[in-house]
């Protein structure tokens, strides 16, 4: 396993992070966030064809680049940092990972070049009004109609659901409960009884949507009734790639707050100076490096397919979600009284951190799941 970032993957970073702060600053932040769509057509279809990330890692035999994960988690870190509005995270790392999980060939050959191409932007419904992330709580019903299927129930919290083409929705057949009888399926965004309703939330830079289904028609990617695992996979790798998203906005806080110390002055000296906002200051580093070292690794196992992939996504997921709300919070202390303003950009972030803490599982549900991982190994050993 690689522990450090190659030459080229630095470059390629550095790319990004200039393009970012030309397309992404805190204005246009402001001004998408107030949007219904939420992103920039222009800045997207650069982001598409340019630069061409909606394809890193999709392989080339279906129209992308190749890439893995590892790059993957620079361009979302990268974003983070940018605090990008776009539905890149929903079509990029959701969508398409989905149908590179659960798809045949042929439906690999034909649903992903336009992803990867940026001609469609496709989300990833499977969370639903009971909030409940698991595959327990999969309540929209599939059943088979006219040589095809027809969808029942909600879906909400779908990350752009009320602007995405192509919907992948996980169903389950009537009767079936847990992991059994549930399947993947590919909905059109203007089909025929989808309502999608766009949902308040607290963070309005990365916009959600509540979806109802009414008889709707749908293609089954892959086999019908084996999503479970594929999905499992999927939530891995995509909560994988949110610890690198989030650890990308937890830097951008901490290099504010440094800034910010460094320029406010009391008592004749910079508040950088004196020791307690230090202590605040070096806390936030080693929280910070150390949640970045834990979503790298994570990105890494998931490209070498290890053997403790959930564990490191977990511990991943849980160290990314402190730290970047915790430096949300000090960031907001050590600006004083300007940091509660809405003025001041650093609730920006707060918001995203405080909406990533709970997307994909809350850290204390992946800290759980790292004890059940651990107690699930240790009868292995035995």
């Amino acid at each position: 396993m690689q522990f450090s970032f190659t030459e080229e993957q630095e470059e390629f970073r550095g790319i990004l992070r200039r393009f970012l702060e030309d397309k992404s600053p805190t204005t246009e932040v402001r001004r998408l966030m107030e949007t219904d769509e939420g992103y920039d057509p222009d800045v997207w279809r650069q982001i598409c064809q340019d630069l061409g990330l909606t394809a890193v890692h999709i392989p080339e035999a279906y129209g992308g680049q190749g890439f893995g994960c590892v790059e993957l988690g620079i361009v979302v870190e990268e974003m983070g940092r940018a605090l990008l509005c776009a539905p890149y995270f929903a079509s990029t790392v959701l969508a398409a990972t989905a149908i590179l999980n659960a798809g045949s060939e042929e439906q690999k050959q034909t649903l992903l070049p336009d992803i990867a191409s940026g001609a469609t932007i496709a989300t990833l419904a499977f969370t639903e009004d009971n909030g409940r992330g698991g595959m327990d709580g999969v309540e929209l019903t599939a059943t088979a109609a006219d040589g095809g299927f027809k969808l029942d129930g909600h879906k909400s919290f779908v990350l752009d659901g009320h602007t995405a083409g192509l919907i992948v929705a996980l169903a389950r057949q009537p009767g079936t409960s847990g992991d059994d009888g549930l399947s993947l399926f590919a909905v059109q965004g203007d089909a025929a009884g989808l309502d999608r309703t766009l949902l308040q939330t607290l963070d309005p830079t990365r916009k959600q949507a509540r979806l109802t289904f009414d008889g709707v028609a749908a293609q089954l990617i892959g086999d019908e009734g084996a999503a479970a695992a594929p999905m499992a996979k999927t939530l891995d790798q995509a909560t994988a790639c949110l610890a690198n998203e989030m650890v990308g906005g937890a830097e951008r806080l901490r290099e504010s707050a440094l800034e910010y110390s460094q320029l406010r002055v009391q008592f004749g000296r910079a508040i950088g100076s004196f020791q307690a906002l230090k202590h605040r200051s070096a806390d936030m580093l080693l929280d910070v490096e150390m949640a970045k070292s834990a979503a790298y690794y994570a990105a890494a196992a998931v490209d070498d397919d290890a053997e403790n992939l959930q564990p490191a996504v977990s511990l991943a997921k849980a160290a990314a979600a402190d730290a970047y709300m915790q430096a949300a919070i000090t960031t907001v202390q050590m600006h004083g009284g300007i940091g509660f303003t809405w003025d001041n950009d650093t609730h920006l972030w707060f918001k995203r951190a405080k909406s990533s803490e709970v997307f994909l599982g809350t850290a204390n549900e992946h800290r759980e799941r790292l004890i059940e991982n651990w107690d699930a190994m240790e009868r292995s050993v035995v």
